[in-house]
């Protein structure tokens, strides 16, 4: 029979939709067609399939009219994710596999010349739409394997060459030694390993590490305010380790955006590749809007701000960079997605973060404290902090203004400082606290409750919030940031292990909402 179809995915964003594959080797001149909007490196599939498929000992149609349609036409399809699939019909389609083999399977790989499978990005949510659609077998890279042995439920084949899935499909031995393939020189297995940081070695800055803790325990998004030297990126650096693991629902979203980007590196000696750590990204502050919050020409890609989904985005040295790049943040913190419109489609990323700012108080840097030493002019204070937008600060729940260490900070006993295991565990603590209180619902801190939800199901006295909302009847809150305060004040209560929080909680949120200096 010279029609055959298989079937494999193409990924919009980080979702996945199957697409249908038909090889029809038809009479006629030679030639080869590839239809149902494919882009560029869809239509160069055809000189590595035909190569793929002469050095794994086959033939190439050569005689015939090759069509193959890629199908619902209108899904862009981007990629070499489909050559595997492409091969797999043509062969089927000439009788080379026996029909019906792939009927239940679905196909994502990319194919070599010499007909080796390489590893593709996206491989997980690939994997996880085939399983929502109810495919019960995939057959993927084999450096993508352990990969896609994250999805429960579906049977997963990693083949390393062409040349093995033939021989799989017609029943054959395969090639001695195909299930221990030497790796790529690129292929290392994924690791979470980073330099091992310690709280404890933060020098002094007891409200700044305070602070940290309210967030980390709440998700609060933060901005500290000093000198160089303060301590400001150490205290960054050292959030996601208080941080809990990442449960596997959480896991898996994480691991499946870094897939889709191609962060998330191959592991052929099948290394669960799962993220279970809170992501930490840092990008520089000559970052573009597309860095930040993902985008592309021909192949969209997430950003920064999606890469920390689920952990920390550190802008450091946040006046630096661009004011379209801070204002693009201002959406993606209320609703904890990304969209990003292009004329073939609309691509969703998630970007649940926290974020955290680090600044100068002025360009110089020492216009703290009396501010003896610093050189700018009051105007050039003005501007520097102004480039902090007030949307984009009433969006961030704690605010502190920082000194630089003292003299008594670094002589002190550093037995004597708290390390990251001890101020982790009240922030697990806390955050069962909160997810007890959560339960049933889609939010899982305090942070992402909203502001509607929170006067309704859990309001409080007037007499606990009224000083948030004389500042709110003043001017100095606005109705988001009153939200806000509330957020930290049960934050504050779960930390300190009460049911509900009082006027004290509130006070002490307004506090560590505090005001940005504007000028000396």
């Amino acid at each position: 029979m010279p029609l055959a179809r298989t079937r494999s995915v193409s990924l919009v964003g980080v979702e996945g939709h199957l697409v249908e594959i038909e090889a029809d080797l038809g009479v006629g001149l030679p030639s080869y067609s590839l239809v149902g909007l494919p882009d560029a490196s869809l239509a160069e599939s055809r000189d590595r399939v035909r190569a793929a498929m002469v050095n794994s000992g086959q033939q190439w149609p050569a005689t015939k009219r090759v069509t193959v349609n890629l199908s619902p036409a209108s899904l862009p399809k981007r990629g070499s994710s489909f050559d595997l699939a492409i091969a797999a019909a043509i062969l089927t389609a000439q009788a080379a596999v026996p029909q019906g083999t792939f009927d239940r399977s679905v196909l994502v790989g990319e194919l070599g010349l010499d007909g080796r499978v390489r590893p593709v990005r996206g491989v997980l949510p690939s994997v996880a739409a085939a399983a929502r659609a109810g495919v019960e077998s995939v057959v993927v890279p084999w450096a993508n394997a352990a990969e896609a042995a994250l999805v429960p439920g579906v049977r997963v084949t990693g083949v390393p060459s062409l040349s093995v899935l033939i021989a799989l499909a017609r029943g054959e031995e395969p090639p001695a030694g195909w299930d221990d393939p030497a790796p790529d020189e690129d292929d290392s297995a994924a690791t979470e390993d980073r330099d091992e940081t310690d709280l404890a070695d933060v020098l002094g800055q007891a409200t700044a590490r305070y602070l940290l803790e309210v967030a980390a325990a709440g998700g609060h998004h933060l901005l500290m305010l000093g000198p160089p030297g303060a301590g400001k990126t150490m205290l960054a650096e050292r959030l996601p380790g208080l941080l809990p693991p990442l449960d596997r629902s959480s896991a898996l979203e994480v691991t499946a955006v870094h897939s889709v980007a191609g962060s998330l590196r191959a592991s052929p000696t099948g290394r669960t590749p799962l993220l279970t750590r809170a992501p930490f990204q840092a990008p520089h502050h000559t970052a573009s809007v597309p860095a930040i919050v993902g985008g592309g020409s021909t192949h969209v890609r997430p950003g920064a701000a999606s890469l920390a989904h689920r952990g920390v985005l550190f802008l450091d040295e946040a006046p630096e960079f661009a004011p379209g790049v801070l204002d693009a943040l201002r959406e993606p913190l209320e609703s904890g997605e990304i969209t990003v419109s292009r004329l073939a489609a609309q691509v969703r990323f998630p970007a649940r973060f926290q974020l955290v700012l680090a600044a100068n108080p002025c360009p110089c840097g020492q216009a703290v404290g009396r501010g003896t030493g610093c050189s700018c002019t009051p105007m050039a204070r003005i501007r520097y902090l102004h480039r902090l937008s007030g949307p984009l600060l009433d969006r961030v729940d704690l605010r502190i203004e920082m000194l630089g260490a003292s003299r008594a900070d670094l002589r002190g006993d550093p037995a004597g400082v708290e390390g990251t295991s001890a101020v982790a565990a009240r922030v697990a603590a806390a955050r069962d606290r909160a997810a007890a209180r959560l339960v049933g619902t889609p939010w899982r801190v305090n942070a992402d409750v909203p502001g509607h939800v929170l006067r309704r199901r859990w309001q409080l006295p007037w007499e606990v919030v009224a000083e948030a909302e004389r500042l709110l009847d003043l001017g100095q809150l606005t109705a988001r940031g009153v939200d806000r305060v509330v957020r930290v004040a049960w934050t504050l209560a779960d930390l300190a292990g009460r049911d509900r929080p009082d006027a004290g909680d509130v006070r002490i949120a307004l506090d560590c909402r505090g005001t940005v200096r504007r000028a000396a």
